[in-house]
């Protein structure tokens, strides 16, 4: 099964995929709106309560092993 050309020896894929474009000015507007609401400012906020939640832990247990 020689042939000239390799592209003839592999087997053809169909792909779903499509290129989609957006418009940046649409984006950056969509982006500056989800800062705005309270969804991203909750998910801000739910960040540092579990860091706040795992520095306590930290600090329980280092004042364990010093005792």
């Amino acid at each position: 099964m020689s042939t000239d050309n390799p592209e003839e020896s592999l087997p053809k894929l169909e792909s779903n995929l499509h290129e989609v474009r957006y418009s940046l000015p649409e984006l950056l507007e969509e982006v500056q709106l989800e800062r705005a609401t309270g969804s991203f400012a909750m998910e801000k906020l739910s960040q540092t309560e579990i860091k706040k939640l795992f520095s306590t832990k930290r600090k329980v247990r280092a004042q364990k092993a010093q005792s």
